[in-house]
């Protein structure tokens, strides 16, 4: 079952339980890691894991994925929350109909050099 927030006004959003996130077999909800490299670098999906909450997914995604010190930053977010856009709807998202996004067009003088 998917997870929806309801949120009246006033109030604060509260951790998900495993109950609202779904569950593997075992009965905890799976986590996507994500770890950054160094400083000054994004953070890049690594995988994936099941923990039964954020703490020991942090912990695990640590033991998992950065064996060897390669990460200064770890994020976990339930599976459940995250939202992708529709495979179909590309055309619509990525409209490539918008040339002053990349314009190509114009001449920059040589002097400028690289830009």
């Amino acid at each position: 079952m998917p997870y929806e927030v309801h949120i009246a006004p006033g109030e604060s959003p509260q951790e998900p339980t495993t109950e609202d996130l779904g569950s593997a077999d075992h009965g905890w909800p799976l986590w996507e890691v994500f770890i950054r490299a160094r400083r000054g670098l994004s953070h890049v999906h690594a995988g994936s894991i099941h923990a039964p909450d954020a703490e020991m997914a942090v912990e695990s995604a640590r033991d998992v994925y950065t064996r060897r010190s390669e990460g200064v930053s770890i994020w976990v977010v339930p599976s459940a929350l995250i939202v992708a856009a529709d495979p179909d709807d590309a055309d619509i998202l990525f409209d490539s109909d918008k040339p002053y996004r990349h314009p190509t067009f114009y001449e920059i003088p040589d002097e400028v050099g690289h830009m």
